[in-house]
């Protein structure tokens, strides 16, 4: 069973698509952070790098946007076709297709797309093509037919995988729509100041619906009735469903568990082996390890059955932590040719369940094995981890995600340890984490009606640690520091 559940509320969006019990997409949003993939600007030229047919581009960004017009594939050379010639000072409609990550900008582009449910509109360049997700040729040809039919003149769509058993007044409906938010796109980049954004990209929920819309989707849970009527005849025919109960919707379907895995380096696998993820600026590093697995028959066959189950794991893994741009997976030496070819097929199948592209190298004698995976959106680890504040290059968990941990240890504790007030002593900085975030604000009207909690930041308790006690006391006696949560 294919399963969506969404876990909403006014400051945070978390959304986890769960086949057969196992995570295998982990999305999540505050909402005073959005990302800006997608954003349309009106961007300024700061300065052009003529010898790498680039330029840096301002757009209100704290990081120049960085513009590359001598990208490989397709699609960019299309792009590239129509560059016009910058210089310094101009305004250029440019789009947001890479996150500013570390110390680098977003990276730009010309092309503009415009996604909706079934198709892309491409309104810049006059390329026509069908998902190769698509396979069945009639359909294939049908779709080709039907969109040149209807796509506006000088304009190009891509047909999306969804639309494989969508209407025909579906998709045409939805064409006429993304024509017109064109033109909305048009007139706001006229009237737009340099270095403004004209079109903003929707929000995770939204792009959440819109990418699953292919996905046959078995059923959406989401923890608000005004999000089930919002996403009502917008999921194909997955069942939708309301959780009201008190616990937080990810640890009452044992979710929660599974996303706090995404903080960690090193990952189990069937067997008794293990991997161990690392990133580094450039790339990330993924090791494979025998661990507590020795086989039942000769070391060959114990080492290539581990890098087997290592290769569905890495699979699975960079789909879930959106692990993207360059990996270098080092897995255990093989003597036979046969299974080193056998393990980078594995490989290669496994990441063909993937909805982002992914390119396969074969292995070097080393047992190194190269791939990139399309780099869009930000990594899950960006808002689960945090650099360390006591070393150089280290992560440790973000406030945010101790703060959501926090959240749910204190409704469980709530509910079983009934008392008229409680106290928190935690470490000043999740503390803050605490009352920046208002992520608690949703539980207050209900649960937590007619009781009083107090956090008591404490430098001597580790960020990761938290101790919650409950008293009955008509009078409190706390520190100076306490804060009223409610």
């Amino acid at each position: 069973m294919k399963s969506l559940f969404i876990d909403y509320n006014p400051f945070f969006v978390r959304a986890a698509l769960v086949e057969d019990g196992e995570l295998v997409e982990f999305l999540a949003e505050h909402v005073s952070a959005r990302g800006h993939v997608g954003n349309i600007y009106k961007g300024k030229v700061e300065n052009v790098l003529g010898g790498m047919k680039a330029a840096f581009v301002n757009i209100g960004l704290e990081r120049n946007g960085f513009l590359y017009v001598g990208e490989d594939g397709d699609e960019k050379k299309r792009a590239s076709e129509s560059l016009p010639k910058l210089s310094p000072g101009d305004t250029v409609m440019c789009q947001v297709v890479k996150e500013q990550f570390d110390m680098k900008g977003a990276r730009l582009t010309l092309d503009i797309t415009l996604p909706g449910y079934y198709t892309v509109l491409l309104p810049k360049n006059r390329f026509r093509g069908v998902s190769r997700k698509i396979e069945d040729e009639e359909r294939r040809r049908y779709l080709e037919e039907l969109i040149d039919s209807v796509c506006p003149q000088n304009m190009g769509f891509i047909v999306r995988s969804a639309a494989i058993n969508a209407g025909d007044c579906d998709i045409t409906d939805e064409i006429a729509v993304l024509a017109e938010q064109w033109k909305a796109v048009e007139r706001s980049y006229d009237s737009a100041l340099p270095t403004s954004v004209v079109f903003r990209e929707a929000q995770l929920l939204e792009r959440v619906v819109r990418d699953i819309h292919g996905e046959n989707m078995d059923r959406v849970v989401v923890n608000e009735a005004e999000l089930a009527d919002m996403l009502a005849g917008r999921v194909g025919d997955a069942k939708i469903e309301i959780y009201g109960g008190d616990r937080n919707i990810f640890r009452h379907y044992g979710i929660a568990a599974q996303v706090d895995k995404l903080a960690e380096r090193r990952v189990e696998v069937e067997g008794g082996a293990y991997i161990v993820i690392d990133k580094t600026e450039a790339l990330t590093v993924i090791d494979v390890n025998t661990g507590r697995y020795v086989g039942s028959k000769d070391l060959e066959d114990t080492v290539f059955r581990t890098n087997c189950a290592a290769a569905v794991t890495i699979a699975k893994q960079l789909r879930l932590r959106n692990i993207s741009g360059i990996v270098i997976i080092d897995f255990i030496d093989m003597q036979q040719d046969e299974h080193k070819r056998a393990v980078v097929e594995l490989l290669r199948a496994e990441l063909k369940k993937d909805r982002l592209k992914t390119s396969v190298v074969s292995m070097t004698n080393l047992g190194l094995v190269e791939l990139t995976r399309k780099r869009t959106r930000l990594p899950a680890d960006s808002f689960m981890l945090d650099a360390c504040p006591d070393c150089m290059g280290g992560r440790v968990v973000s406030g945010a995600h101790l703060a959501l941990n926090l959240r749910d240890e204190l409704i469980d504790y709530t509910l079983v340890h009934r008392h008229s007030a409680y106290t928190v002593r935690l470490n000043p900085s999740v503390c803050d984490c605490v009352f920046n975030y208002k992520i608690m604000v949703r539980e207050t009207a209900g649960l937590w009606k007619g009781k009083r909690i107090y956090m008591i930041p404490d430098e001597s308790v580790k960020r990761d640690a938290f101790e919650i006690r409950g008293l009955d006391d008509k009078v409190l006696t706390l520190p100076s520091c306490a804060r009223l949560l409610y």
